[in-house]
Parts: structure tokens; C-alpha cells; sequence
């Protein structure tokens, strides 16, 4: 990206979308002017301006919830900007973890809508905090307790319940022996400190 393609307003700034560089989420907009997109390049980090206070700001230079930025895109138009973040802890700071946590209004399928990627990530997560901070009768800190042994005999029994519920054609019964599946991949995915980053880059070598 060429900071001269990006189109300032009349203010010398540019509205920036911030999305979550693994989900897709939405996390929050701001406004940069030409030395806080510097400093963004500059840091790898992700910089504003203040229009109220007038001065620039690194996200999470106070908090500790920092956006350390993947990839910047800029529209059509060159007059708007899209950071791909990872994003460390709430973006909002009310603590939530996108500034978008209010619907305004939620179409009939909009509502039965969900994000796969957020749902991955988020279970990828609480996986590996049961395994940093164990919780007393948790089945996934049992898994871990006992191993890669179990982990796998596991993977094992839900493979074959899968194909137990493929064969008796129970669109029902294929997505709980599925879903069960993943859950028990993912942990074995967080016991050998495998992402599901690792995993799409070799997914995307299976579509060419």
C-alpha cells in the first residue's frame, strides 16, 4: 500500500474499519491521519487520531488490549481503510470485545445466522484456558490429564460415530457426532500447539 493512493478529507483524515484478522469480526472504527498510518506501518501496531483530544493514540497502549496489525487494505475509492487485526483482549472499551455489540434492527435469518470463524476461535480459546487455568471437574481438563492416549482414542470413537450417524442418515445425528468431533480435534490441536491458521494454510493447498 502507497500512503499517496490514500484520499485524506478536507480534515486530513480517513476512517478506518478494524476486523479481526482470524473471524472477520467487526471490532470497532476510528480515524487516521498521515502520521498515525505511518506509525501503524512504522510499529506494526495499530495507531489513531483523536478528534476530540487532537493528538494520536496507540490502541491499547493503556489498557493492554494492543491490535498488533496482519494486513491493511484501503477501498475502490482510496478514502476509507481496513486494518486486519489480531486483536489482544476487548476492543471496546466497555470490555466488550467488538464496540458493535448493540443491534439495531435483525432480519428472520440474520437471527439464525451464525459466525462459523467466531465460533472456532472462541472454542479454540476456551480450550486452551482450561488447559492454562484448569477447572475442577472440567472434561477438557481431563483430557489433558490424561493425554495424547486419551485424546486420540477419543478422535477415534467420534470418527466412527460420525460414520455410524452417515450411515443411518440422520442429518440430526451427523451434526452432534460432528460438532463432538471438532471439539475433540480441537483439543488435540491445543495439546500440540497447532492453530487453525496452520490448518487453513493447508487446507487452501487441498483447493487448487
Amino acid at each position: 500500500m502507497l500512503i499517496n493512493d490514500i484520499k485524506f478529507d478536507e480534515k486530513d483524515l480517513v476512517p478506518a474499519i478494524v476486523q479481526d484478522y482470524k473471524t472477520g469480526e467487526v471490532l470497532m472504527q476510528a480515524y487516521m491521519n498521515k502520521e498515525s498510518l505511518e506509525k501503524t506501518l512504522e510499529t506494526g501496531r495499530s495507531w489513531f487520531y483523536s478528534r476530540s483530544r487532537k493528538e494520536l493514540w496507540e490502541k491499547g497502549a493503556t489498557s493492554g488490549c494492543i491490535q498488533s496489525v496482519k494486513e491493511i487494505f484501503y477501498d475502490c475509492d482510496g478514502d476509507s481503510l481496513l486494518l486486519k487485526v489480531d486483536q489482544a483482549g476487548a476492543a471496546c472499551h466497555t470490555g466488550n470485545r467488538s464496540c458493535f455489540y448493540r443491534s439495531l434492527w435483525k432480519g428472520e435469518e440474520s437471527a439464525k445466522a451464525v459466525n462459523i470463524g467466531e465460533v472456532i476461535a472462541d472454542l479454540y480459546d476456551k480450550v486452551g484456558d482450561r488447559r492454562k487455568n484448569p477447572v475442577e471437574g472440567s472434561y477438557t481438563c481431563y483430557l489433558f490429564e490424561k493425554g495424547i492416549d486419551k485424546i486420540c482414542k477419543k478422535i477415534g470413537e467420534e470418527g466412527t460415530e460420525v460414520v455410524i450417524a452417515a450411515k443411518n442418515e440422520s442429518k440430526e445425528e451427523i451434526i452432534y457426532e460432528i460438532s463432538d468431533l471438532i471439539y475433540h480435534l480441537t483439543v488435540l490441536m491445543n495439546y500440540m500447539g497447532i492453530t487453525f491458521e496452520e490448518i487453513g494454510v493447508e487446507l487452501l493447498k487441498r483447493s487448487k
